[in-house]
């Protein structure tokens, strides 16, 4: 069966990109190149169901739905991973964003203190 290496070349190479540093404009073009490929194929699969059987059969699985099955699970672990990605920059923004607000209150207050013994 060619379907199982690829599976498991498919989880290893999302695991990499879950161990990765922050997602760029790079990485942004990417994914949304493969957004668009993954929308043509599935229009396409869409309008001829025999492809995806045919592909099936290719690489060693009997039936269609069956590789359509193992592709969503591969599609929905990279999902899950680019979220958990993008939710752990949003709080590191957030943390740093009050961070700097705190300080700057801070030094808002010190200001006002010198001022007013100043006077």
């Amino acid at each position: 069966m060619w379907i199982q290496p690829v599976l498991i070349i498919s989880m290893i190479a999302i695991a990499v990109y879950l161990t990765r540093s922050t997602p760029s404009d790079r990485h942004l073009a990417i994914r949304r190149m493969l957004l668009f490929g993954a929308l043509v194929v599935g229009i396409a699969l869409v309008l001829v169901p025999e492809w995806l059987t045919a592909i099936a059969r290719v690489v060693g699985i009997g039936r269609g739905t069956d590789l359509l099955v193992y592709g969503s699970i591969v599609a929905f672990l990279l999902y899950v991973v680019t979220d958990y990605k993008r939710s752990v920059q949003q709080d590191r923004a957030t943390t740093s964003l009050a961070r700097e607000l705190t300080l700057a209150e801070a030094r808002i207050e010190d200001l006002t203190a010198r001022q007013r013994d100043e006077h």
